[in-house]
């Protein structure tokens, strides 16, 4: 296995702590996540496929981090903007949610569910406990997750110069899609 893989799975198995069997693991290395500002003038969104995560099954625990340097625009002004200017990306590399799902889901029956994950959202430094709505599908051992939900720049110390009101939203929509598959111990080879 390449280093930087063994990497990855170092850093998601140290977000939970875990010390569990692996067959109640299951991790994401690309999570597509896009950010979507909508303003009077311009609408303004970014993707990347960074977001790394862990879900613990038996628990319910969810941790999540994305690089926050890792989003891409449109245009690459706007690129360098968001990670010099607004989220300071060389100070605050990642936005964190460690969190849990609040059902309890067997995860060995194929289905849909509504899920409701309760935890702390880091982004730009500054913490703050959220209630995230999405949904978690199951389907032949596979674990997909998706979430729409807002985050306020105020709540997270983002400042916004004035005259740019009208070209950046003060909420930003963010779009979560994750799929996860069985961690496996033996991954080491």
């Amino acid at each position: 296995m390449p280093l930087r893989m063994k990497y990855i799975g170092i850093i998601l198995l140290s977000l939970l702590n875990i010390h569990h069997t692996g067959q109640n693991l299951y991790t994401c290395k690309n999570a597509h996540i896009t950010l979507f500002s909508s303003a009077l003038i311009e609408d303004i969104k970014a993707v990347t496929y960074a977001g790394a995560s862990v879900y613990n099954a038996a628990t319910g625990e969810l941790d999540f981090s994305v690089p926050i340097s890792s989003f891409q625009f449109d245009k690459a002004f706007m690129q360098q903007h968001f990670n010099s200017d607004y989220m300071e990306s060389d100070r605050y590399p990642r936005a964190v949610f460690k969190g849990k799902i609040q059902e309890n889901i067997e995860v060995g029956n194929d289905g849909s569910y509504a899920v409701i994950a309760r935890g702390e959202l880091t982004v730009h430094g500054i913490s703050q406990m959220r209630t995230i709505e999405g949904s978690l599908t199951v389907k032949n051992g596979v674990i997909s997750m998706t979430s729409e939900f807002m985050v306020n720049c105020a709540d997270h110390h983002i400042d916004i110069p004035q005259i740019l009101f009208y070209h950046i939203a003060e909420s930003i929509k963010i779009n979560v899609e994750a799929t996860y598959i069985p961690y496996k111990n033996n991954q080491t080879k």
